[in-house]
């Protein structure tokens, strides 16, 4: 048996085969990381293709994931879809891409489940373009670290600071790090910090997509200094 199988589940606490819909949270995400994307793209971790499957006008996209049977998920998921291939790829492992390397990788929820994050980050740098993109989407604030952080398997949480330290010790440039889902942040305080549950219950993630995100976006605009998650656009140098 590959140890790598059940990854998935032990980083986000969701089965493979389960209902992941979260629509417009997924919305809310697209919409921040895919303009800071270019024609051909790696996902890193991409789990089921919840994500990606919302890029519909890209050229290339090459979707990954360390979980073996979450990568033949995506095979069939995608199996009409002749500009979207999923393989397996571990970033503990030497990183290697068939093919060219690509103008864009996105990171979600990803570089906080690893120890050493700035030999990720340079290891992910060399399967982009020079000029090219890594989008990150790590969880934010180590005042939110709780029993679920511990049950996935995250390292740490970070801070703008904490993860330009990161990009800029890889050797890379920083181009966008801010924090984003203010109200996220205060519900996850709230609930999984204050309110003891340990986890996110699905009745209330659904409430949370339906009626948190939309106000969010509002919120987002106005730029708080704190959030549930800290959104990072990294320059890999010519």
């Amino acid at each position: 048996m590959d140890p790598r199988e059940g990854a998935f589940t032990r980083a986000t606490g969701r089965e493979v085969e389960g209902n992941h819909a979260q629509p417009r949270y997924r919305r809310y995400q697209f919409d921040l990381i895919s303009p800071h994307c270019g024609r051909s793209i790696l996902e890193v971790g991409a789990g089921v293709g919840e994500f990606s499957a919302q890029f519909t006008d890209r050229e290339r996209l090459v979707l990954t994931d360390v979980d073996p049977i979450a990568v033949d998920e995506m095979g069939k998921r995608f199996a009409d879809r002749s500009e979207i291939e999923a393989c397996q790829l571990d970033l503990d492992g030497s990183l290697e891409l068939d093919g060219e390397p690509v103008e864009s990788v996105v990171a979600i929820n990803v570089l906080e489940h690893i120890e050493d994050d700035v030999a990720a980050l340079k290891s992910l740098a060399r399967l982009v373009v020079p000029g090219g993109t890594i989008v990150l989407w790590v969880p934010a604030y180590q005042t939110l670290y709780g029993d679920f952080d511990r049950k996935v398997g995250h390292v740490r949480r970070y801070t703008p600071a904490t993860m330009r330290g990161a990009v800029e010790a890889a050797g890379l440039t920083t181009r966008v790090c801010r924090p984003v889902n203010f109200l996220g942040g205060l519900a996850w305080w709230l609930a999984v910090r204050i309110g003891g549950t340990g986890s996110p219950r699905p009745g209330m993630v659904a409430v949370y997509d339906r009626l948190v995100v939309p106000v969010t976006r509002i919120v987002d605009r106005l730029r708080p200094p704190f959030g549930q998650t800290v959104l990072c656009v990294v320059e890999v140098p010519a």
